[in-house]
Protein backbone atom coordinates (compact mmCIF):
# COMPACT_ATOMS: atom_id res chain seq x y z
CA UNK A 1 0.00 0.00 0.00
CA UNK A 2 1.06 3.47 -1.15
CA UNK A 3 2.41 5.67 1.87
CA UNK A 4 0.78 9.03 2.38
CA UNK A 5 2.97 12.35 2.44
CA UNK A 6 3.35 13.89 5.87
CA UNK A 7 5.06 17.16 6.94
CA UNK A 8 6.86 17.11 10.24
CA UNK A 9 7.28 20.29 12.43
CA UNK A 10 9.32 20.05 15.76
CA UNK A 11 9.13 22.96 18.03
CA UNK A 12 12.57 24.30 19.94
CA UNK A 13 11.39 26.72 22.60
CA UNK A 14 15.03 28.04 23.47
CA UNK A 15 15.95 31.78 22.93
CA UNK A 16 19.83 33.34 24.17
CA UNK A 17 17.24 36.59 23.94
CA UNK A 18 13.67 36.71 23.61
CA UNK A 19 12.34 39.68 20.90
CA UNK A 20 10.11 42.87 21.46
CA UNK A 21 6.96 41.51 19.36
CA UNK A 22 7.70 37.64 19.85
CA UNK A 23 4.53 36.08 20.42
CA UNK A 24 5.85 32.56 19.92
CA UNK A 25 6.24 30.24 22.40
CA UNK A 26 10.10 30.14 23.75
CA UNK A 27 11.84 31.73 26.83
CA UNK A 28 15.58 32.73 27.37
CA UNK A 29 17.97 31.66 30.19
CA UNK A 30 17.78 27.79 29.82
CA UNK A 31 19.77 26.24 31.47
CA UNK A 32 21.58 22.84 29.60
CA UNK A 33 19.78 20.72 32.37
CA UNK A 34 16.32 21.93 30.57
CA UNK A 35 17.64 21.98 27.03
CA UNK A 36 18.75 18.18 27.61
CA UNK A 37 15.45 16.85 29.28
CA UNK A 38 13.70 18.74 26.58
CA UNK A 39 15.47 16.61 24.11
CA UNK A 40 14.98 13.88 25.48
CA UNK A 41 11.45 14.32 25.66
CA UNK A 42 10.77 15.24 21.80
CA UNK A 43 12.57 11.94 21.41
CA UNK A 44 9.77 10.53 23.63
CA UNK A 45 7.46 11.58 21.92
CA UNK A 46 8.73 10.71 18.45
CA UNK A 47 9.39 7.13 19.13
CA UNK A 48 5.46 7.56 20.86
CA UNK A 49 3.86 8.80 17.40
CA UNK A 50 6.04 6.86 15.13
CA UNK A 51 3.76 3.82 15.40
CA UNK A 52 0.79 6.32 14.51
CA UNK A 53 2.71 7.55 11.62
CA UNK A 54 3.76 4.20 9.84
CA UNK A 55 1.30 4.70 6.96
CA UNK A 56 3.20 7.99 6.12
CA UNK A 57 6.34 9.14 4.50
CA UNK A 58 7.81 12.29 5.76
CA UNK A 59 8.69 14.47 2.93
CA UNK A 60 8.91 17.76 4.74
CA UNK A 61 10.82 18.28 8.26
CA UNK A 62 10.62 22.24 10.09
CA UNK A 63 12.52 22.32 12.83
CA UNK A 64 11.14 25.93 14.26
CA UNK A 65 11.12 28.51 17.58
CA UNK A 66 12.53 29.77 19.40
CA UNK A 67 15.74 29.44 18.52
CA UNK A 68 16.70 25.84 16.81
CA UNK A 69 20.06 26.46 16.39
CA UNK A 70 20.70 27.19 20.44
CA UNK A 71 20.85 24.29 21.21
CA UNK A 72 24.31 22.29 22.36
CA UNK A 73 25.01 20.56 18.72
CA UNK A 74 25.07 17.20 20.84
CA UNK A 75 21.17 17.53 21.50
CA UNK A 76 20.43 18.80 17.67
CA UNK A 77 22.40 15.74 16.55
CA UNK A 78 20.26 13.60 18.85
CA UNK A 79 17.13 15.19 17.79
CA UNK A 80 17.40 14.80 13.93
CA UNK A 81 19.46 11.46 14.56
CA UNK A 82 15.60 10.37 16.26
CA UNK A 83 13.54 11.87 13.05
CA UNK A 84 15.23 9.57 10.81
CA UNK A 85 14.97 6.29 13.36
CA UNK A 86 11.64 6.78 14.73
CA UNK A 87 10.15 8.23 10.71
CA UNK A 88 10.20 6.93 7.14
CA UNK A 89 11.39 9.97 6.18
CA UNK A 90 11.83 10.74 2.69
CA UNK A 91 15.08 11.09 0.27
CA UNK A 92 14.43 13.75 -1.27
CA UNK A 93 13.12 15.35 1.99
CA UNK A 94 12.72 18.95 2.36
CA UNK A 95 14.33 19.71 5.41
CA UNK A 96 14.15 23.14 7.32
CA UNK A 97 16.51 24.55 10.39
CA UNK A 98 15.98 27.95 11.49
CA UNK A 99 18.59 29.70 12.81
CA UNK A 100 19.31 33.25 14.21
CA UNK A 101 22.53 34.52 13.04
CA UNK A 102 24.28 34.84 16.32
CA UNK A 103 23.89 31.37 16.97
CA UNK A 104 25.46 29.41 14.02
CA UNK A 105 29.35 28.95 12.83
CA UNK A 106 30.34 26.46 9.77
CA UNK A 107 31.17 23.94 11.84
CA UNK A 108 27.90 23.57 13.33
CA UNK A 109 26.22 24.25 9.74
CA UNK A 110 28.38 21.36 8.05
CA UNK A 111 27.20 19.15 10.77
CA UNK A 112 23.81 20.21 10.10
CA UNK A 113 24.08 19.99 6.39
CA UNK A 114 25.55 16.70 6.84
CA UNK A 115 22.92 15.15 9.09
CA UNK A 116 20.45 15.92 5.90
CA UNK A 117 19.16 19.19 6.96
CA UNK A 118 18.93 20.52 3.26
CA UNK A 119 17.25 24.33 3.58
CA UNK A 120 18.19 26.79 5.80
CA UNK A 121 16.28 29.65 7.36
CA UNK A 122 17.83 32.86 8.53
CA UNK A 123 15.85 35.11 10.58
CA UNK A 124 17.24 39.18 9.62
CA UNK A 125 14.29 40.61 9.41
CA UNK A 126 16.34 44.32 8.57
CA UNK A 127 19.52 45.34 7.48
CA UNK A 128 19.80 48.32 9.51
CA UNK A 129 21.23 48.78 12.84
CA UNK A 130 18.49 50.69 14.24
CA UNK A 131 16.25 48.66 13.46
CA UNK A 132 17.66 45.88 14.62
CA UNK A 133 18.09 47.49 17.60
CA UNK A 134 14.48 48.66 17.93
CA UNK A 135 13.34 44.83 17.74
CA UNK A 136 15.93 43.59 20.30
CA UNK A 137 17.15 41.32 18.16
CA UNK A 138 20.88 39.60 19.35
CA UNK A 139 22.64 40.05 16.10
CA UNK A 140 23.87 42.53 13.52
CA UNK A 141 23.79 42.88 9.86
CA UNK A 142 27.53 41.57 9.89
CA UNK A 143 26.34 38.58 11.57
CA UNK A 144 23.92 37.87 9.40
CA UNK A 145 26.31 38.10 6.55
CA UNK A 146 28.52 36.19 8.02
CA UNK A 147 26.35 33.60 8.77
CA UNK A 148 25.15 33.03 5.16
CA UNK A 149 28.68 33.16 3.39
CA UNK A 150 29.05 30.32 6.27
CA UNK A 151 25.73 28.31 4.98
CA UNK A 152 27.03 28.62 1.85
CA UNK A 153 30.42 27.40 2.41
CA UNK A 154 28.84 24.65 4.89
CA UNK A 155 26.96 23.35 1.17
CA UNK A 156 23.30 24.80 1.69
CA UNK A 157 21.96 25.93 -1.62
CA UNK A 158 18.45 26.36 -0.49
CA UNK A 159 18.01 29.57 2.06
CA UNK A 160 15.35 31.46 3.47
CA UNK A 161 15.74 34.80 4.57
CA UNK A 162 13.41 36.64 6.85
CA UNK A 163 12.30 40.31 6.46
CA UNK A 164 10.01 42.63 8.60
CA UNK A 165 7.99 45.77 7.03
CA UNK A 166 6.30 47.70 9.08
CA UNK A 167 8.82 48.12 12.19
CA UNK A 168 10.32 50.74 14.54
CA UNK A 169 12.62 53.51 13.26
CA UNK A 170 11.71 52.06 9.23
CA UNK A 171 11.03 54.01 6.67
CA UNK A 172 10.25 53.47 2.62
CA UNK A 173 14.15 54.05 1.72
CA UNK A 174 15.43 51.95 4.83
CA UNK A 175 13.29 49.04 3.63
CA UNK A 176 14.75 49.23 0.30
CA UNK A 177 17.98 49.17 1.47
CA UNK A 178 17.18 45.41 3.19
CA UNK A 179 15.89 44.84 -0.01
CA UNK A 180 19.07 45.52 -1.79
CA UNK A 181 20.99 43.94 1.04
CA UNK A 182 19.02 41.12 0.79
CA UNK A 183 18.30 40.23 -3.26
CA UNK A 184 22.00 41.22 -3.40
CA UNK A 185 22.90 37.66 -1.93
CA UNK A 186 20.42 35.91 -3.99
CA UNK A 187 18.92 33.18 -1.23
CA UNK A 188 16.23 31.26 -3.01
CA UNK A 189 13.55 32.17 -0.63
CA UNK A 190 12.55 35.71 0.71
CA UNK A 191 9.77 35.56 3.58
CA UNK A 192 8.53 39.37 4.35
CA UNK A 193 6.29 39.51 7.22
CA UNK A 194 4.31 42.74 8.50
CA UNK A 195 5.13 43.72 12.30
CA UNK A 196 1.78 42.63 14.08
CA UNK A 197 1.62 43.42 17.97
CA UNK A 198 0.36 40.91 19.96
CA UNK A 199 -0.83 41.04 23.26
CA UNK A 200 1.08 39.97 25.96
CA UNK A 201 4.08 41.51 24.09
CA UNK A 202 6.82 44.26 25.31
CA UNK A 203 5.81 45.93 22.49
CA UNK A 204 2.26 45.60 23.31
CA UNK A 205 2.83 47.85 26.49
CA UNK A 206 5.18 50.14 24.57
CA UNK A 207 2.37 50.69 21.79
CA UNK A 208 1.73 54.33 22.26
CA UNK A 209 5.42 55.14 22.26
CA UNK A 210 6.54 53.03 19.17
CA UNK A 211 7.59 55.49 16.30
CA UNK A 212 5.88 52.90 13.65
CA UNK A 213 5.20 53.82 9.86
CA UNK A 214 1.57 54.95 9.04
CA UNK A 215 -0.60 52.89 7.22
CA UNK A 216 -0.39 54.15 4.06
CA UNK A 217 3.83 54.27 4.47
CA UNK A 218 3.17 50.61 5.52
CA UNK A 219 0.79 49.47 2.65
CA UNK A 220 3.59 51.04 0.28
CA UNK A 221 6.51 48.73 2.08
CA UNK A 222 4.12 45.97 1.43
CA UNK A 223 3.28 46.56 -2.24
CA UNK A 224 7.05 48.13 -3.09
CA UNK A 225 8.05 44.82 -1.82
CA UNK A 226 6.45 43.05 -3.96
CA UNK A 227 7.02 44.80 -7.03
CA UNK A 228 11.01 44.71 -6.05
CA UNK A 229 11.35 41.21 -5.41
CA UNK A 230 9.12 40.07 -8.47
CA UNK A 231 11.48 42.09 -10.65
CA UNK A 232 14.60 40.11 -9.14
CA UNK A 233 12.85 36.89 -10.53
CA UNK A 234 10.74 36.11 -6.90
CA UNK A 235 7.81 34.55 -7.69
CA UNK A 236 5.27 36.19 -5.12
CA UNK A 237 3.50 32.60 -3.95
CA UNK A 238 1.74 33.32 -0.86
CA UNK A 239 1.02 36.45 0.92
CA UNK A 240 4.20 36.88 3.05
CA UNK A 241 6.31 34.89 0.38
CA UNK A 242 8.82 34.71 -2.32
CA UNK A 243 10.71 32.29 -4.18
CA UNK A 244 12.68 31.59 -7.11
CA UNK A 245 10.88 29.32 -9.45
CA UNK A 246 11.44 25.75 -7.87
CA UNK A 247 12.15 26.65 -4.48
CA UNK A 248 8.91 27.23 -2.74
CA UNK A 249 8.44 26.06 0.65
CA UNK A 250 7.76 22.39 0.81
CA UNK A 251 6.58 22.45 4.09
CA UNK A 252 4.86 25.35 4.27
CA UNK A 253 2.27 24.99 1.06
CA UNK A 254 0.92 22.19 3.17
CA UNK A 255 -0.72 24.35 5.43
CA UNK A 256 -2.22 26.24 2.61
CA UNK A 257 -3.25 23.21 0.75
CA UNK A 258 -4.42 21.69 3.91
CA UNK A 259 -2.49 18.31 4.14
CA UNK A 260 -1.42 16.70 7.17
CA UNK A 261 1.68 17.38 8.96
CA UNK A 262 2.53 16.46 12.77
CA UNK A 263 3.81 18.83 15.23
CA UNK A 264 5.53 17.51 18.05
CA UNK A 265 6.80 19.74 21.53
CA UNK A 266 5.51 22.45 23.77
CA UNK A 267 3.64 24.67 21.75
CA UNK A 268 3.29 22.67 18.43
CA UNK A 269 0.14 22.18 16.51
CA UNK A 270 -1.11 19.33 14.29
CA UNK A 271 -3.46 18.52 11.27
CA UNK A 272 -3.46 14.74 11.61
CA UNK A 273 -6.02 11.73 11.07
CA UNK A 274 -8.11 14.28 10.88
CA UNK A 275 -7.84 15.88 13.85
CA UNK A 276 -6.85 19.56 14.63
CA UNK A 277 -4.44 19.37 18.20
CA UNK A 278 -1.95 21.43 20.18
CA UNK A 279 -0.13 20.55 22.34
CA UNK A 280 -0.06 23.46 25.82
CA UNK A 281 2.44 26.27 25.75
CA UNK A 282 4.17 25.16 28.74
CA UNK A 283 7.83 23.40 28.45
CA UNK A 284 7.73 22.08 32.23
CA UNK A 285 4.51 20.36 31.95
CA UNK A 286 5.50 18.94 28.36
CA UNK A 287 8.99 17.41 30.19
CA UNK A 288 6.99 16.24 32.94
CA UNK A 289 4.29 14.93 30.87
CA UNK A 290 6.38 12.84 28.64
CA UNK A 291 8.51 11.91 31.50
CA UNK A 292 5.73 9.59 33.25
CA UNK A 293 3.98 8.30 30.20
CA UNK A 294 6.72 6.83 28.11
CA UNK A 295 5.37 4.30 26.15
CA UNK A 296 1.99 5.76 25.61
CA UNK A 297 1.05 6.05 22.49
CA UNK A 298 -0.81 8.43 20.40
CA UNK A 299 -2.67 8.07 23.68
CA UNK A 300 -1.20 11.60 24.55
CA UNK A 301 -3.17 13.65 22.13
CA UNK A 302 -6.14 12.77 24.50
CA UNK A 303 -4.38 14.10 27.47
CA UNK A 304 -5.96 17.01 28.89
CA UNK A 305 -3.12 17.42 30.90
CA UNK A 306 -0.80 18.34 27.86
CA UNK A 307 -3.30 19.30 25.24
CA UNK A 308 -4.51 22.49 24.51
CA UNK A 309 -6.88 22.04 22.26
CA UNK A 310 -8.36 18.80 20.03
CA UNK A 311 -11.00 18.04 17.60
CA UNK A 312 -12.21 16.74 14.54
CA UNK A 313 -12.49 18.41 11.94
CA UNK A 314 -16.20 17.95 10.33
CA UNK A 315 -16.96 18.62 6.32
CA UNK A 316 -18.24 22.58 6.99
CA UNK A 317 -15.10 23.71 8.82
CA UNK A 318 -12.99 21.62 6.44
CA UNK A 319 -14.48 23.84 3.72
CA UNK A 320 -13.77 27.02 5.48
CA UNK A 321 -10.52 26.27 6.06
CA UNK A 322 -10.00 24.94 2.67
CA UNK A 323 -11.14 28.30 0.98
CA UNK A 324 -9.02 30.73 3.93
CA UNK A 325 -5.71 28.54 3.77
CA UNK A 326 -5.46 28.05 0.25
CA UNK A 327 -6.71 31.89 -0.76
CA UNK A 328 -3.07 33.13 1.02
CA UNK A 329 -1.53 31.15 -2.20
CA UNK A 330 -1.33 33.41 -5.09
CA UNK A 331 -3.25 30.88 -7.04
CA UNK A 332 -6.01 31.14 -5.07
CA UNK A 333 -9.07 28.30 -4.90
CA UNK A 334 -9.84 26.26 -8.38
CA UNK A 335 -13.73 26.60 -8.90
CA UNK A 336 -13.29 22.71 -10.49
CA UNK A 337 -11.02 21.10 -7.50
CA UNK A 338 -13.11 22.47 -5.17
CA UNK A 339 -16.36 20.49 -7.03
CA UNK A 340 -13.89 17.32 -7.30
CA UNK A 341 -12.84 17.93 -3.30
CA UNK A 342 -16.09 18.56 -1.90
CA UNK A 343 -19.18 18.22 -4.28
CA UNK A 344 -19.66 21.29 -4.36
CA UNK A 345 -20.13 24.06 -7.51
CA UNK A 346 -17.94 27.31 -5.78
CA UNK A 347 -19.15 29.54 -8.33
CA UNK A 348 -22.81 29.25 -7.12
CA UNK A 349 -22.02 29.52 -3.55
CA UNK A 350 -19.39 32.46 -3.31
CA UNK A 351 -19.45 33.84 -6.92
CA UNK A 352 -22.09 36.46 -6.38
CA UNK A 353 -20.21 37.37 -2.84
CA UNK A 354 -16.81 37.74 -4.52
CA UNK A 355 -17.72 39.69 -7.48
CA UNK A 356 -17.56 43.11 -5.92
CA UNK A 357 -13.84 42.45 -5.13
CA UNK A 358 -13.28 41.33 -8.56
CA UNK A 359 -14.72 44.57 -9.66
CA UNK A 360 -12.69 46.30 -7.50
CA UNK A 361 -9.51 45.21 -8.28
CA UNK A 362 -8.92 43.03 -4.94
CA UNK A 363 -9.33 39.46 -6.79
CA UNK A 364 -9.05 38.13 -10.15
CA UNK A 365 -11.00 35.25 -12.11
CA UNK A 366 -9.94 33.80 -15.29
CA UNK A 367 -13.49 31.13 -15.51
CA UNK A 368 -11.82 28.81 -13.13
CA UNK A 369 -10.31 29.92 -10.69
CA UNK A 370 -10.15 33.05 -7.70
CA UNK A 371 -7.30 34.57 -6.59
CA UNK A 372 -6.25 37.71 -4.44
CA UNK A 373 -4.25 40.28 -6.15
CA UNK A 374 -1.87 41.96 -4.11
CA UNK A 375 -4.03 44.86 -3.27
CA UNK A 376 -6.16 41.89 -1.55
CA UNK A 377 -4.17 40.16 -0.05
CA UNK A 378 -3.06 43.30 2.40
CA UNK A 379 -7.30 43.12 3.02
CA UNK A 380 -7.58 39.39 2.64
CA UNK A 381 -8.97 39.38 6.62
CA UNK A 382 -11.76 41.51 6.11
CA UNK A 383 -12.58 39.85 2.77
CA UNK A 384 -12.51 36.45 4.39
CA UNK A 385 -15.09 37.55 7.10
CA UNK A 386 -17.53 38.60 4.82
CA UNK A 387 -17.93 35.64 2.53
CA UNK A 388 -17.01 32.99 5.38
CA UNK A 389 -17.65 32.56 9.07
CA UNK A 390 -14.03 33.47 9.74
CA UNK A 391 -14.20 34.58 13.81
CA UNK A 392 -14.61 30.90 13.89
CA UNK A 393 -11.68 29.41 11.95
CA UNK A 394 -9.48 32.48 11.81
CA UNK A 395 -7.45 30.85 14.76
CA UNK A 396 -6.49 28.33 12.36
CA UNK A 397 -4.40 30.74 10.03
CA UNK A 398 -3.28 32.59 13.71
CA UNK A 399 -1.82 29.18 14.63
CA UNK A 400 0.24 28.84 11.28
CA UNK A 401 0.55 31.65 9.14
CA UNK A 402 3.38 33.27 10.80
CA UNK A 403 4.83 30.44 12.72
CA UNK A 404 6.15 29.40 9.28
CA UNK A 405 9.24 30.49 8.06
CA UNK A 406 10.12 33.27 11.10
Amino acid sequence: MKKKPLGLYIHIPFCQAKCAYCDFYSMSGSTDENMRRYSDSLLLQMEDYSKAAKAYTVDTVFIGGGTPTILPIKYMTELIEGIYRHFDVSKHAEFTLEANPATVSLSALSKYRKLGVSRLSLGLQSANSDELTSLSRIHSRSDFETSYIAARKAGFENINVDIMYGIPMQTLESFTRTLDFVTALTPEHISMYGLKIEDGTPFAKQRDTLILPDEDTEADMYFDGIRYLEAKGYQHYEISNFALPGYECRHNLKYWNCDEYLGLGAAAHSYFGNLRFSFKRDMSLFIENMEQNVGQGTELETDSKLVDELYTVEREERIGEYIMLRLRLANGVSASRFQELFGINFDALYGRRLKIYIDNGFMTYDGDRYAFTPQGMYVSNYILSTILDFDENSHIINSIADGSDK
